[in-house]
């Protein structure tokens, strides 16, 4: 059975239950098979570096490509499986492409519509004039695409997905053809109307800040498999392997000995639970704002390599006895450095230990 993301066992049914869908593109690559499942209302953040397959499965999803194995299914209707192929066009699933493909020779109003033909004129109408509204677009009804801006392009592009009120809508990279400063505006406001209109929503991304802020459920792929899946602060705080831990972070690698359920290092022992042999190298993954600057005695210490202001924060690298490579601080306190020597401290609860092979 797909992967229920809630991990509750009252949790309604699926929207969409992807059961082992597989797909092979040529002798190099291979999707899945993937296991998964969401739940109605849920924004769910497909993440991982290109080439990883996420793309390739909500093409999947949408009835673009068929797979070579495995099952979907919409709202406990089969829509691939075996024998079983639904055209995307009869699949009541929206998509949102990364160019956003809005039709040049119609105006927005006639984009929105497109997907109402089989509505009454007067329920098209109401429908169109409401997501016009909903996406502040009313005044520009009557423009073609060519004379919106980027923004307002991309939250046509989602008021025409989201007209004949589709089970789920796909979005592939929506915000990633928009400049640095509009990006984060309009993703909070398409966010913020997906919500409003109880939307379920499958978002691929490659960028991990936005699949940690953006997604209620966050799904980790590498070369066509599942990595990870679970809430932003699950896959952030508890990732399952060092490619889950180096995606959404940078760590200081420290190396040591796993003894007894502690990994001694040279910045100290700290807890930890590996399923390796005792006396086994393993290393500590610390996070760059887990060094702490600290005045109390017997605090670690180290020497000052160099010092990067980048505004709210300070980035310090430090020269420690007994480490190979500096060790990287980042802390948002105004420090007055004196001799070239800094003392600190290192959060243990914070720190994430994996075996160095």
């Amino acid at each position: 059975m797909a992967e229920q993301l809630h991990g509750n066992a009252k949790s309604p049914a699926p929207v969409l239950e992807i059961d082992k869908l597989a797909r092979r593109l040529g002798p190099g690559f291979a999707l899945g098979p993937v296991d998964l499942a969401i739940q109605p209302k849920q924004i769910v953040c497909l993440v991982g570096h290109s080439g990883c397959g996420k793309s390739t499965l909500l093409r999947l999803i949408a009835g673009i490509e068929q797979p070579d194995s495995g099952a979907l299914r919409l709202d406990g209707r089969e829509l691939a499986g075996s024998g079983v192929f639904v055209e995307p066009e009869m699949r009541n699933i929206g998509f949102v492409f990364q160019d956003y493909a809005l039709f040049p020779h119609l105006t927005i109003e006639q984009n929105i519509m497109f997907g109402l033909r089989k509505w009454s004129r007067e329920d098209a109408r109401s429908r169109v004039a409401m997501l016009l509204e909903l996406t502040a677009l009313s005044a520009m009804a009557d423009r073609y695409p060519h004379m919106l801006s980027g923004g307002e392009q991309q939250r046509a592009a989602l008021a025409r997905a989201l007209a004949p009120q589709p089970s789920v809508v796909l979005m592939d990279e929506p915000f990633s053809n928009l400049d640095r400063d509009l990006r984060e505006r309009v993703r909070h406001d398409t966010i913020a109307l997906l919500r409003r209109t109880d939307t379920t929503a499958i978002i691929v991304t490659h960028d991990p800040e936005e699949a940690l802020s953006t997604g209620d459920f966050v799904v980790l792929m590498k070369s066509g498999r599942i990595v990870q899946s679970g809430t932003p602060r699950e896959l952030h705080d508890r990732p399952a392997d060092r490619y889950a831990a180096e995606f959404f972070s940078t760590f200081n690698r420290i190396p040591g000995t796993y003894r007894k359920g502690r990994l001694h290092t040279a910045l100290g022992v700290f807890p930890c639970r590996l399923d390796v042999s005792e006396g086994s190298e393993a290393l500590a993954f610390i996070r760059p704002q887990a060094v702490c600057p600290c005045l109390a005695e017997g605090a670690l210490s180290g020497s000052v390599r160099s010092r990067s202001f980048r505004g709210e924060i300070e980035q310090i690298e430090l020269d420690v006895e007994g480490l190979e490579a500096p060790l990287t601080m980042r802390t948002t306190q105004r420090l007055h450095i004196r001799d070239g020597r800094l003392s600190f401290s290192i959060d243990p609860d914070t720190v994430l230990a994996f075996a160095a092979a």
